[in-house]
Parts: C-alpha cells; sequence; structure tokens
C-alpha cells in the first residue's frame, strides 16, 4: 500500500492514508463508518488496488454485498490478489445465488489460495449446499481431516461449528453435540457461540437474573449500601488525611527551600561587605602612597634650596675676604 501512496502527490497520498487508517481503526466496531471512509479514499484514488480492496473488504462487513462484490472484481483485476474469492461466494449467497457461490468454489485458481482461505471457501459452499437444501452434501463437504487438526488456527472452531451445525440440522443431534463441545474447547474466546449451542442441546439454558428473581432482601442491600458508604467514608477521610500530610510536608519542603535562600543572601551580603571593606583598604593605601610621595616631593625642593643659599653665602664670604686682602694674584682673580 505504502508503494501505491508514493505514485500519489504528497499531499493527496497523505490524505487517502488518513482515510484509510481511519478505516481500519472502525473496521471491527463500526463497519459502516469504516465504509464511509474507504468510500471517500476511493474517490480521492479509484486506481489503487489497495484502496479498492480496503472499499471491498469494508463493504463486505458492512453488508453492502452488491458494491463489495464489483470491488473484490476490481481487485482481482487489478491485482491479482485471488484471496478475496470466499468472500466472493459469500457475497453471492447473500444475495440469494448459492449457485453461482459454488460456481466460485470450482475457479481455477482454487488450489493456489492460502488453507485458511480454502477452509472458508468450504463453509461457504457447505452453506450454498443447505441453502439449496442438499444438507447430507453439505456435510460432506465439510468431512475433511481439518476437522481433527491439532492447531491454534483461527479457522479450526469456525470449521467444527459449520460441520456441527450441519449434523444437526440432518437430525444427527447426538453427534453435533459432540462436535459443538470439539468447537468449543478450541474457541477461546467464545466468537462461534459453540458452548451455548452444546448447552442448549443437553436441555440446559444460560440466563440472566432479573430483579424479581433475586433471593436476598432489600434489608441485605441496605446494609451492603451502609457498609459502602461507611467504607468510602473511612476512604475519603484517609485520602484526606493522606492529602493533608502532603500538603505539610510540602509546606515544610518549602520553609527549608525558603531558610535556604535567606542563608545564601546572608554570606551574599557578608561576602559583599568584606569586598567593599578590602576596597576601602585600598583606597587608603592608595591614599597614603600618594601622601609619601607628596611629601618626598617637598623634601626635595626644601632641599634644593638650601644648598643654593649655602653656596651663594660661601660666595659672598670670598669676596669679601679679597675685598679686604687687596689685590689678588692674576690667577685666582681669574
Amino acid at each position: 500500500m505504502k508503494a501505491e501512496l508514493r505514485s500519489l502527490p504528497r499531499t493527496l497520498a497523505d490524505l487517502v492514508a488518513q482515510h484509510l487508517v481511519a478505516s481500519g481503526r472502525f473496521l471491527d466496531d463500526d463497519p459502516e463508518l469504516a465504509y464511509q471512509h474507504a468510500r471517500v479514499a476511493r474517490r480521492l484514488a479509484s486506481r489503487l488496488g489497495g484502496v479498492r480492496e480496503a472499499v471491498a473488504i469494508t463493504a463486505y462487513l458492512a453488508e453492502h454485498y452488491d458494491e463489495a462484490l464489483t470491488e473484490f472484481r476490481a481487485v482481482r483485476r487489478m491485482t491479482g490478489n485471488h484471496e478475496v474469492i470466499a468472500m466472493m461466494a459469500d457475497c453471492e449467497r447473500a444475495l440469494g445465488r448459492p449457485d453461482k457461490a459454488l460456481a466460485l468454489t470450482k475457479d481455477k485458481h482454487v488450489n493456489e489460495l492460502s488453507e485458511p482461505t480454502q477452509i472458508e471457501l468450504l463453509i461457504v459452499a457447505a452453506g450454498a449446499r443447505r441453502d439449496m437444501g442438499q444438507t447430507a452434501a453439505a456435510i460432506q463437504t465439510l468431512d475433511v481431516p481439518e476437522l481433527t487438526k491439532r492447531t491454534r488456527a483461527e479457522w479450526l472452531p469456525r470449521l467444527r461449528y459449520a460441520y456441527a451445525d450441519a449434523l444437526e440440522e440432518a437430525g444427527r443431534t447426538d453427534e453435533a453435540l459432540v462436535w459443538f463441545h470439539r468447537a468449543a474447547g478450541v474457541d477461546g474466546d467464545g466468537l462461534t457461540g459453540a458452548a451455548e449451542r452444546a448447552a442448549q442441546l443437553e436441555g440446559l439454558e444460560f440466563t440472566d437474573l432479573d430483579e424479581d428473581d433475586t433471593v436476598l432482601d432489600d434489608e441485605y442491600f441496605e446494609e451492603q449500601d451502609e457498609v459502602e458508604e461507611d467504607d468510602e467514608d473511612l476512604a475519603d477521610e484517609a485520602d484526606l488525611d493522606e492529602l493533608e500530610d502532603e500538603a505539610d510536608e510540602a509546606d515544610d519542603a518549602e520553609d527549608e527551600a525558603d531558610d535556604a535562600d535567606d542563608e545564601s543572601d546572608d554570606e551574599a551580603h557578608e561576602a559583599a561587605d568584606e569586598a567593599d571593606e578590602a576596597a576601602d583598604e585600598a583606597d587608603e593605601a592608595e591614599d597614603a602612597a600618594e601622601e609619601a610621595e607628596d611629601a618626598a616631593d617637598e623634601a626635595g625642593d626644601d632641599l634644593d634650596e638650601d644648598g643654593v643659599d649655602e653656596f651663594d653665602d660661601v660666595a659672598e664670604g670670598v669676596n669679601d675676604s679679597a675685598d679686604d686682602e687687596g689685590d689678588l694674584p692674576k690667577g685666582a682673580e681669574e
């Protein structure tokens, strides 16, 4: 089917696929709705064999036998799939044409069919024989080695049930009872209803208890209701207590989380304060360094002025001495 969808434009292929998926989803619970989805897919992509097969099967299950038969023929023509022969024969039988159903059982492709399809075709052929009043021929058709085969195949309960049903119609009740039991023995899901048919032949009936058939009085039910109400109240109280405990635990956890957040905030503030103090100390150290540098500069200036003054004083002293002593030697004057 995926390969066929790839032959369509992407958007169209997605739309067709959606309807086919929906058809398969509703196939067991709502065959009519499944059939409608398949019809939409056929309107969008009628040339795809997989789409036509989906329409055929859903029409068959929804009991639209005319359309199902037409679609099954199209499927055989388009895809070469002959596994639909059994359903085609059943459509012919449902349409009141048992002779055409029997004709399909002699199709040239019957020997190519899988074992499940061949068994279904036998069941349909036996039903067609019974429709024509040929009950003995129907029994003979179903009297095959597969009746006693050890297998868990889905067709085995149906084959044994059809054989037992034909035996009962022929008046062979004891044999029919045996085969109804054998059918029930391999029908774990109870799809055939073989166990009920066996019980009916044995004179047993499965009935549901009505309100008037009960052997218990109203007081019992009232007491049971009271007990159930008490149990429900206790259960509600227990649930309430449990919810309250959970709420308290949640509050405690929230408080612990808040405390943890507060501690984290305090630690962050302390770290910030320490950083501020360190910055202040660094600023103070920088100010002290600047003050020391200024003091050094001032000391250097004072030292220069004092040296100049001393030199001037010495020079003046020398000049004064020269004036007092008279003319200096020629080299000294220079």
